[in-house]
């Protein structure tokens, strides 16, 4: 029950499968995390009309409308069909890390997360490349401007999902990292200038009331919802990018 994998994810319990199938807080975290997400779309789009009368409703036009400007905005009219998958993209990125404000651990910082994320954003960016040029011309684009270039061009390939994956990860784990040595740095601050205080008052931790709530509004609100904005900017753009001049 206290074993833990390499990114930091308790293992909470095995499937006797196979030699044992470890079942980790991310997995399960991240299940509460759809089961939310799917609750909302059902309780906002429950008993749609064709003009809106309820508060849901506006607030699930919003949403959709709000995703669809994005889409036109960054990809195009053509794209528009990828509104849906950015709107998952973000409540996904969004609300696994506000889980944290829950006393959860949050998926998001479990590499093995972010880096199916952008495994499955880079198999997508390879399909509208080879959707547009042609396998043939696929690789041929690893060879421009010159041949020498081949090695170099296909390290920028394999870098996309490596750096959309460890920029997003980093930010979310050097945000939780900071607050636990802010949060510690207090608590011996707080010993150090009003531990002579007599009795139970000397002990109590005057330095940690408001600053790590203050820093927590940074991290863990403002911060998780940037990153997500931005792994769906990055998903868009390359995803467009990638297209060229298909019509």
């Amino acid at each position: 029950m206290d074993s833990i994998n390499i990114t930091g994810a308790k293992i909470l319990f095995e499937i006797p499968l196979f030699g044992g199938i470890p079942i980790t807080e991310t997995q399960v975290n991240s299940w509460i995390v759809m089961a939310v997400i799917a609750a909302l779309c059902i309780f906002l789009t429950r008993g749609l009309k064709v003009r809106a009368t309820s508060k849901r409703q506006i607030v699930a036009e919003w949403i959709v409308e709000t995703v669809e400007k994005l889409v036109r905005s960054n990809m195009g009219e053509r794209f528009m069909g990828f509104a849906p998958f950015i709107a998952a993209i973000l409540g996904l990125s969004a609300l696994s890390s506000l889980s944290s404000l829950f006393g959860m651990y949050p998926p998001t910082a479990d590499l093995n997360t972010i880096a199916g994320w952008s495994i499955l954003v880079f198999v997508l960016i390879t399909y509208y490349k080879i959707k547009s040029s042609g396998f043939g011309g696929y690789l041929k684009g690893y060879t421009k401007p010159f041949a020498l270039f081949t090695p170099f061009n296909i390290l920028s390939e394999i870098g996309t999902p490596v750096s959309m994956t460890f920029r997003h990860f980093g930010n979310v784990v050097s945000g939780t990292v900071i607050s636990a040595l802010v949060y510690a740095a207090l608590a011996a601050a707080s010993t150090a200038l009003l531990g002579w205080l007599p009795g139970v008052v000397g002990k109590i931790p005057f330095l940690q009331v408001g600053i790590p709530a203050v820093l927590s509004i940074y991290f863990d609100v403002f911060s998780s919802c940037m990153q997500a904005f931005i792994f769906a900017m990055l998903t868009m753009l390359y995803i467009a990018g990638a297209c060229g001049d298909e019509t």
